[in-house]
């Protein structure tokens, strides 16, 4: 006797072939080739990756998140491995704009690279003078306003812990930027009520937003005693946080159905990524796997294509928030009728019906 295992694992890790499917996304107004993307912070503009995956093929490559001025970031150690998933207490390290717009941007821009420039800012002013550095420059795809990022030493610098703190910041960037260009409001998990503050960015301006970034956590280190990161705390992603990750997609899709989202948290393999497509995001970003795979962004699409088309989909689009059909009405068998029953027990090795 056989025992059937349900696994998320897939079929085709490996395999170089993928489906004719339409996998485009919308993504704040702007329609991409592919709906997965990397994510934030994960290989600063993209240069890592290069060795490993064709930057062309995917969405859009998301950058590290860029301030005004160069930035040292937090002191080390900076980072600690936890159960599924890892703290990262870097702390915003950056060159700064100016050199990001003249090296980094320049590179992505001379490959065709399709670009989602990330900024952030400890003030509404310097927000406001990011994207007036930004308003004129060719060869963006999107501006995703990183006002959640947990990795700063005066918490007030959150803005996205606070409805008018978040409205204040999105509604001055989205004034300064070009109105061709997308301005997307990237979210914080730690928050009573994620869908307020989605509503207030929205309102100020946000053509979409992404969810989430990382959660506050922290480790102690048992045998200092003491913890493990010099800055106590830090972001917490990987596979630990996509449920919460999925919930925040799933819940504000119910509230703002017409709003793309940019879906992100702990995604490994195309079924992850489908979660969230079919909680409500219109594109998808992947960071932390990269750490590991660093070809994860491609071959996440290759294994989302195959999924969608497992599942009678003839495009992503047409997945977008489909867990929130209502529910499908099933005839009840007569009474006087014994329903067959199925002994799964017996069935062949899922290997027939596993994730491809």
């Amino acid at each position: 006797m056989t025992r059937a295992v349900i696994t998320r694992e897939p079929r085709r890790d490996t395999s170089l072939d993928r489906p004719d499917f339409d996998m485009s996304a919308n993504v704040g107004g702007v329609t991409l080739p592919d709906a997965v993307l990397t994510a934030s912070g994960c290989a600063a503009a993209g240069r890592e990756l290069e060795p490993f995956l064709d930057l062309e093929r995917i969405g859009a490559v998301v950058t590290k998140s860029v301030m005004l001025a160069p930035r040292s970031g937090r002191p080390t150690p900076r980072m600690a491995e936890t159960p599924s998933g890892m703290l990262n207490s870097i702390g915003l390290q950056g060159p700064g704009i100016d050199v990001f717009l003249e090296r980094d941007l320049r590179w992505l821009r001379d490959r065709g690279i399709r670009t989602v420039v990330s900024i952030a800012g400890g003030s509404v002013d310097e927000f406001t003078k990011l994207a007036q550095k930004l308003r004129h420059v060719e060869g963006l795809s999107a501006i995703e306003v990183n006002i959640s990022c947990p990795n700063v030493e005066d918490r007030g610098q959150v803005f996205a812990c606070e409805p008018s703190a978040a409205a204040a910041v999105l509604s001055t960037v989205r004034r300064n930027t070009m109105p061709s260009v997308p301005v997307l409001a990237k979210l914080s998990p730690d928050v009573t009520d994620i869908v307020e503050i989605a509503r207030s960015v929205v309102a100020a301006g946000a053509d979409g937003l992404s969810l989430i970034n990382t959660l506050l956590g922290m480790v102690i280190d048992v045998d200092t005693m003491r913890p493990a990161l010099a800055g106590v705390t830090g972001g917490l992603s990987g596979p630990a946080i996509r449920p919460v990750a999925v919930r925040c997609v799933y819940q504000v899709h119910a509230a703002l159905p017409d709003v793309p989202i940019l879906g992100m948290g702990g995604i490994r393999h195309g079924v992850d990524a489908l979660e969230f497509i079919l909680a409500g995001a219109s594109a998808v970003s992947v960071g932390t796997a990269t750490f590991n795979d660093p070809s994860a962004p491609e071959r996440v699409s290759r294994q989302l294509a195959w999924a969608l088309l497992d599942r009678g989909f003839t495009s992503l689009a047409d997945a977008v928030g489909y867990a929130h059909r209502a529910p499908d009405t099933v005839a009840r068998p007569a009474a006087s009728v014994e329903p067959e029953v199925v002994d799964v027990l017996d069935e062949e090795p899922v290997a027939d019906v596993a994730e491809r």
